[in-house]
């Protein structure tokens, strides 16, 4: 299960609004809770680099995710994940989403954006030991909601 709060999840789907009709990115850091699943403490906005097909294809930049990843590790956390957005297409992985999918163990969240409008957000955890036997698992999201909120959390899927 991925863990987020409800600032950081709603923070990552206006991500994809700002961006429309273009593919947003960004890295997700936090802990890896054994048992429990990802925990994000903080989300990165990414810039995304593709200038070719950027309407439904998303990179960060290596410079960019080594400065993401010291930041990281100045805050004692790691990355546990990365975010982007699907303009007009459902938030499901797609074949090129999988094929550039290379941090095993990291959720893979993806914000359907229709017509401009965040709408369904998903997650994937992607599972195996090596790229030979890697996977993509359907992963529920719990939304940690803000101290007073009516519900206190809120699981997506």
């Amino acid at each position: 299960m991925l863990r987020i709060s409800y600032a950081d999840y709603e923070a990552l789907r206006a991500h994809g609004e700002e961006t429309y009709p273009y593919e947003c990115c960004g890295v997700l850091l936090g802990k890896s809770v054994p048992g429990e699943g990802n925990h994000v403490k903080q989300i990165v906005r990414a810039g995304n680099t593709r200038t070719d097909s950027a309407h439904n294809r998303y990179n960060i930049a290596p410079q960019e995710l080594v400065k993401i990843q010291r930041q990281a590790r100045g805050l004692g956390l790691d990355i546990v994940g990365f975010y982007h957005s699907h303009p007009d297409h459902p938030a499901q992985w797609s074949k090129t989403d999988f094929a550039e999918a290379h941090w095993l163990g990291c959720s893979y969240i993806i914000t359907a954006v229709e017509k401009g409008k965040a709408a369904v957000t998903n997650s994937f955890l992607l599972t195996g030991t090596e790229e030979d036997n890697k996977n993509f698992e359907d992963e529920a999201i719990q939304i940690d909601m803000p101290a007073g909120a009516a519900s206190g959390t809120s699981t997506e899927r």
